[in-house]
Formats: structure tokens, C-alpha cells, sequence
């Protein structure tokens, strides 16, 4: 988990590199967020096709219905989730889309039936409050732009979708199928907007962190997934949060990046409402 956490701070760092609107790196072409998502998904589509290919398990799977939505909504998710790396601090944007666990347990209400402790609704309160507070914040001694605030909710929003999609897809396909539908249906969509909007030709290294971009997530995928597999979600959960740490340390050393005091107690709030909600459904599973 350690290992899958830092791999997905090092793709968010390139994707703040590659994205960057203020020119931290002047010799690095800005790029819109749909061609990042696109150059993403072309890696990701192309180690899914071999890994099934040689596994011999049919191409579109079982429950296409639900891998379809798995697909739609993991696109718009980190569709959105790029855009606020790119508009807000990259502690707040990794923070904001860390709130997704709370969406996923309350949309799992209706689409699996799960059930809700009234305590557990006191834990959303808590990492929502600390939504809130990060919206006081100030950036370079400007207030932030709450319409960003409501991208990065919108974007945990629709990742909650993505992993209720994986709930339902779990019995009938193998994971590397559930993966693969992501690329499968973002990659056309993205590349009908790059062609109607326009895209950037990459340049020298440019070329080494799109590709990187790729095949970093797969890593972080993969590595998730084995950790989840070893061990009990209790113990596994709570460090995948240490990334928190790395987007504060990226975005300070590498970026410049100051966060303010009402910045860090929402991220703590967020991070302690999660975490409770986490190790209170194991505990109950537990008893």
C-alpha cells in the first residue's frame, strides 16, 4: 500500500508538471487535462489487452451493464479530479477526492442495499466539515474558488459510483476486466475531444512522464489490490492515506505551495471522518 500510495502521488505529480498553468516548469508544454486522461488510458488499455489476452477471459465480460458504468463514471471522475489538480493545491485536490469512500457507502445505500449506523452518517458530518473548512482557506492570500471545491466533490461523487460499479461487478468478472473498462470507454471520448478542441504535439521528455503517467496507475492499481488481498482492509486502509502526506511535501518542495491553518484542519477532518467510518465497518464485521 505504501508502494501503490506514492505511485499515485508520482502520476499526480505529472499530471500537475504536464497541466501546470503558472509555469513552474517553463520548458514543460501545458496540456489539457482531456489528453492526460486520454494518454492514460491508451497505457492502461494496451497492458489490460495483453494481461487478458493471455488469460483467455472474454474481452467485454459478464456484467457489461455495470462495467459500462464503471467506465462512464470512472472517466468523468478523474476527468474532474485532474482538472482541480490543476486548479487548486495539490494537498486539497488529493484531500477533496479522498472523500469518495464517504459517497461510495452513501450511494451503496441505494444501489446494494447497504445499511448505515446513525454513528457512521456522524463520521460523513465530520470529513464534510472539513470540505467546508478547506473552502475558508486562502491560496497565495486569495480566497479559493468554491467552484473548484464543488469539481473535486463532484469528482468523488462519481468515483462513489465507480466503486458501487466494481461492487456489482465482483461476482462475474475478473478484476482485470473491471480495470480495463475504464480506458475502454474514456479513451474514445477523450480522443473526439482532443480532435475537436485541440491537443498538444509532446516534445522530448514530455513523452517519458505521459508514458509514466500510464504505467505508474497500473502499478498503483495492481500493488492496491495485492495489499488489499494480504491483509485485512483495518489494517490496510489507513495508509493508503499517507498520501495525503505526499501531496503536502509535493506540493511544498515542488510547487511552492503554503497551505493555511484552516487548509490543514480540513484536511484533517476529512482524513479523521473517513478513517473512523473505515475502522467502525470493520469492527462491525468483526463482531
Amino acid at each position: 500500500m505504501l508502494l501503490s500510495s506514492f505511485s499515485f502521488a508520482l502520476v499526480n505529480l505529472m499530471v500537475k508538471i504536464l497541466a501546470d498553468r503558472k509555469d513552474a516548469f517553463p520548458d514543460i508544454q501545458n496540456y489539457p487535462e482531456f489528453e492526460l486522461v486520454f494518454f492514460r488510458c491508451v497505457v492502461s488499455l494496451v497492458i489490460c489487452f495483453a494481461i487478458i489476452r493471455r488469460k483467455k477471459i472474454p474481452f467485454f465480460g459478464m456484467n457489461k451493464k455495470w462495467l459500462l458504468i464503471r467506465g462512464i463514471a470512472g472517466s468523468i471522475g478523474l476527468t474532474l479530479f485532474f482538472y482541480t489538480l490543476t486548479n487548486l493545491p495539490m494537498a486539497i485536490a488529493t484531500i477533496i477526492q479522498y472523500s469518495s469512500p464517504i459517497f461510495t457507502v452513501i450511494l451503496a445505500i441505494y444501489l446494494n442495499k447497504q445499511k448505515v449506523k446513525p454513528v457512521q452518517w456522524l463520521f460523513f458530518l465530520v470529513a464534510m466539515s472539513g470540505i467546508a473548512v478547506i473552502g475558508l482557506s486562502k491560496i497565495e492570500n486569495a480566497p479559493i474558488d468554491p467552484f473548484w471545491i464543488i469539481v473535486g466533490l463532484t469528482s468523488a461523487v462519481f468515483s462513489g459510483i465507480a466503486y458501487n460499479a466494481i461492487i456489482k461487478c465482483t461476482p462475474t468478472d475478473e478484476a482485470i476486466t473491471v480495470v480495463m473498462y475504464f480506458p475502454l470507454v474514456a479513451a474514445p471520448i477523450t480522443l473526439v475531444l482532443l480532435l475537436t478542441t485541440g491537443y498538444v504535439v509532446p516534445q522530448g521528455i514530455e513523452w517519458l512522464l505521459l508514458l509514466l503517467i500510464g504505467i505508474l496507475t497500473q502499478i498503483a492499481q495492481i500493488t492496491m489490490t495485492r495489499a488489499f488481498n494480504s491483509d485485512s482492509a483495518a489494517k490496510i486502509t489507513p495508509i493508503k492515506y499517507i498520501g495525503a502526506i505526499y501531496a503536502v511535501a509535493i506540493g511544498f518542495f515542488i510547487f511552492d505551495e503554503t497551505l493555511s491553518l484552516y487548509a490543514i484542519l480540513g484536511i484533517i477532518l476529512v482524513l479523521l471522518g473517513v478513517l473512523l467510518n473505515t475502522f467502525f465497518k470493520r469492527l462491525k464485521v468483526t463482531n
